[in-house]
C-alpha cells in the first residue's frame, strides 16, 4: 500500500480575495502588534547589548551591561535587596489582608454593604490621589496619624523619612489597598457549597477547622492566582514609592522599577535600562514558573487532585 502526501489545493482568485479582505479587517491589530509590541520588544533586546543615550548611535558592547550590573554596580545590589524584601513581605501580607477582608464580608455582619464599599474603595481611587492622601496622613509635622499618636502620649513616628520604617509603611498601605483581590476572594467564598460546611459541622469541626479543611482548600486556586499577580506586581512596584518617597530616604525604597526609570529617562542610559528590563523579565518568568510548579502540592482543583 502506497502512502502519498495529501494534495495541496491551489489558491484560487476567490481565496486570495478572501485573504486580502481578512487581512484588511485585521490590519489595525496587526499594525499595532508589529509597531507597538513586537518591534519594541526586539529593539529593547538589541539595545540591552549596547551603550545608547538616544542622542548618538548605539555602540554594541555585548554582555557588558549585564556583567557590570551583576558584578560592579553597588546601587544594583541595594535595589535588588529592596525589591526582594518588598516581594517577600508584600505578597503574602497583601493576599492575607484581601482574604481576611473577604472572610469578614462573607459573614452576616451588620452594615455589610457599607464595609464592602469601604474596603473596595481604595481600588478605584487613582493612585496619585491615594499617594497625596497618605502624604497628608503620615506627615511628621501636621499629619493626622502623628497628631493622634501625640494626643494619646505616644512619640511621633517618621513613617516616610526613616529608612527603617518606610518599607513597613508601604507594606501597610499595600495591605489597605487590596479591594480588587478581596472581590475575587469574596466571589469564590460565596460559591463554596454549603453542604461541605454542614458535613464538617456534623463531623464536629469548629469554625477554625472548617476554615482550614474546607474554605482554604476550595479557594486555593484563587489564592494562587492572587499570589502570582501580587508577586508580579511586586517586582514592578513603582507609582506609590515614586510619589511618596522618590526612592528615599537613603535609597531605602529604591525599588527595581524606580532604578530602571532613572537609568532610562533621567540618566539616558538606555542600554543599561533595557538590560535591567530583560533581567526583570527573566526573574519574573523564573519565579512564576516555580510558583506554578510548587502549587501542585497545595492547590485543590475540583474534580482533580491536589
Amino acid at each position: 500500500m502506497t502512502i502519498g502526501f495529501p494534495r495541496i489545493r491551489s489558491i484560487t482568485a476567490r481565496d486570495r480575495k478572501d485573504l486580502l479582505i481578512g487581512l484588511l479587517f485585521a490590519s489595525p491589530w496587526l499594525i499595532g502588534f508589529f509597531g507597538f509590541t513586537l518591534y519594541p520588544i526586539v529593539s529593547s533586546f538589541y539595545y540591552s547589548f549596547t551603550r545608547y543615550d538616544l542622542l548618538r548611535e548605539p555602540i554594541f558592547l555585548g554582555l557588558s551591561n549585564y556583567i557590570r550590573l551583576l558584578t560592579d554596580d553597588g546601587d544594583f545590589r541595594i535595589v535588588a535587596y529592596n525589591t526582594l524584601w518588598w516581594v517577600v513581605f508584600s505578597t503574602p501580607l497583601g493576599v492575607l489582608s484581601a482574604f481576611l477582608m473577604a472572610l469578614l464580608l462573607n459573614t452576616k455582619i451588620m452594615g455589610r454593604s457599607f464595609f464592602r464599599a469601604v474596603f473596595f474603595f481604595p481600588s478605584i481611587v487613582p493612585v496619585v490621589v491615594t499617594a497625596f492622601v497618605w502624604l497628608f496622613l503620615l506627615n511628621i509635622q501636621y499629619g493626622a496619624v502623628n497628631a493622634t499618636l501625640q494626643s494619646v502620649g505616644l512619640p511621633i513616628v517618621p513613617f516616610l523619612s526613616d529608612p527603617n520604617v518606610v518599607k513597613p509603611t508601604l507594606v501597610m498601605i499595600h495591605m489597605w489597598a487590596q479591594g480588587a483581590a478581596m472581590v475575587i476572594f469574596l466571589a469564590t467564598l460565596q460559591d463554596v457549597p454549603a453542604s461541605l460546611y454542614e458535613a464538617a459541622t456534623v463531623d464536629g469541626a469548629n469554625a477554625l477547622r472548617r476554615l482550614w479543611h474546607v474554605t482554604i482548600p476550595i479557594v486555593s486556586p484563587v489564592i494562587l492566582f492572587n499570589t502570582v499577580m501580587s508577586f508580579i506586581g511586586g517586582f514592578q512596584y513603582f507609582t506609590l514609592p515614586w510619589l511618596l518617597t522618590k526612592g528615599g530616604p537613603n535609597q531605602a525604597t529604591e525599588f527595581y522599577s524606580l532604578f530602571l526609570y532613572r537609568n532610562a529617562f533621567v540618566y539616558l542610559r538606555m542600554g543599561k535600562a533595557n538590560a535591567l528590563a530583560w533581567m526583570l523579565f527573566i526573574v519574573i518568568i523564573f519565579f512564576t514558573v516555580l510558583l506554578f510548579r510548587a502549587s501542585g502540592r497545595f492547590v485543590y482543583y475540583a474534580g482533580g487532585s491536589r
